[in-house]
């Protein structure tokens, strides 16, 4: 039972931590506005993509440091550090302080998924990874769908509790910031206490600590495959916890709070999509001990169908309909998109955590990338419209990189 309530707990940091580092995302609008930030797209943009920069950058020194102490301690450290700077966040009075703190959040949250991956890959065995590894991303999934929900029905609500108050000169989006990190305080102090250190120690034994294997990992063709593909798939996704809220306020009309609701609709086909897709992909294996199928063909067939959908969603003149058919385009990228944790941990071994976490830094460069090429992309056009074509050809190149990708065994056994 102690696997399943570590998932659970996992799970619920995954939505916790989304729903943090989506914080920006639907006040962007307002936090230009109340920072006297002149270019909205650019300086949001850049706002929204150097926070990928510092998760991507630390990437790799927390999956060393998951790898060498265990997941446990690693996680609860760093859960209680980012919780702290998306507070501090809120007293943000330039754009360089909002970069400097966004940047550092960032940076405190690199460690959660590959601290999560390592303890999946330690707790589940081959016919149950890609179940925990869907649960795990829906667990994001729900954080990215409820976020822009959650920070839209937020600021309406802050501002009622704070008018005829001395709290109603504060901004609205400063109170979410603070409101926000309490979560992560109260989910690391429940972890600790829940999950004793022994379910999740370090996995290298003292010889394998002093020489890491780097050159073995970076050598193998898969490993490069598998980063570039997390490379096009995170660049496409962060779309929605970026600039989608802002692309239908500035495409489709609506209002900042109608914005966040609708990018919620769209994020639960992500859900569901996740915990659909690591099923079907156990019940695959089982059924045809064809890995190459249950891993990669899911994610061929789902990045595909979600480049389809996303184009086609661009024909659409109800608003409404176009969001379902967004949010089914989500369902297939994140029904595939489960194989890209599993395979992490299935090919990473006793190395999981630094696999995982050279993967996940080449996703967030990518995720870094989006806003701010797409914030470009329109400034230069003027044509907020060409983000949804951007995004669909980044999810069609994602899926050549999968037909490509095709790990036999655990890295350190190559």
């Amino acid at each position: 039972m102690m696997r399943y309530l570590i998932l659970i707990l996992l799970c619920v940091m995954a939505c916790i931590a989304y729903i943090q580092r989506a914080a920006v995302s639907v006040p962007a609008e307002t936090i230009a506005k109340d920072l006297s930030l002149a270019d909205l797209a650019l300086n949001m943009g850049m706002i929204q993509s150097i926070w990928y920069l510092g998760y991507a950058i630390f990437q790799m020194p927390a999956g060393w440091l998951a790898d060498q102490y265990g997941s446990r301690r690693v996680v609860v450290a760093l859960c209680v550090l980012w919780s702290l700077l998306t507070l501090a966040t809120g007293f943000s009075f330039s754009f360089h302080s909002l970069a400097i703190l966004w940047f550092l959040m960032g940076a405190a949250q690199a460690g959660a998924f590959p601290c999560a991956a390592k303890a999946i890959g330690q707790q589940f065995d081959d016919s149950s990874r890609a179940f925990a590894s869907g649960m795990l991303a829906a667990g994001m999934a729900v954080g990215g769908a409820a976020a822009p929900v959650l920070a839209g029905k937020g600021l309406v609500w802050l501002d009622q509790l704070t008018s005829g108050t001395s709290l109603q000169t504060v901004a609205e989006w400063r109170l979410l910031l603070m409101v926000f990190a309490i979560p992560g305080i109260v989910w690391s102090l429940s972890f600790l206490t829940l999950v004793p250190q022994s379910c999740l120690p370090p996995s290298l034994s003292s010889a394998q600590k002093s020489g890491l294997g780097m050159q073995q990992i970076l050598s193998n063709p898969n490993t490069w495959l598998l980063c570039l593909q997390q490379f096009f798939r995170a660049a496409g996704m962060v779309f929605f916890l970026t600039w989608f809220p802002v692309f239908l306020q500035k495409t489709r009309g609506v209002s900042e709070e109608v914005s966040g609701t609708l990018t919620g609709y769209a994020g639960i086909g992500g859900v569901f999509g996740s915990l659909l897709g690591g099923i079907t992909s156990d019940f695959i294996l089982k059924a045809t001990n064809n890995r190459w199928a249950a891993r990669q063909g899911l994610a061929i067939l789902g990045m595909s169908i979600c480049s389809v959908l996303i184009l086609a969603s661009s024909a659409i003149s109800d608003v409404r309909l176009a969001v379902a058919i967004i949010g089914c385009g989500a369902f297939a990228a994140t029904f595939g998109g489960v194989s890209g944790y599993t395979v992490a941990i299935e090919f990473g071994g006793k190395r999981t955590a630094t696999v995982f976490s050279l993967m996940n830094m080449f996703g967030n460069i990518g995720a870094m990338l989006f806003p701010l090429v797409a914030g470009l992309l329109v400034r230069v056009t003027g044509q907020w419209s060409l983000m949804l074509y951007l995004f669909a050809g980044i999810m069609a190149v994602d899926a050549v990189c999968w037909a490509l990708l095709n790990p036999k065994k655990p890295v350190d056994a190559e």
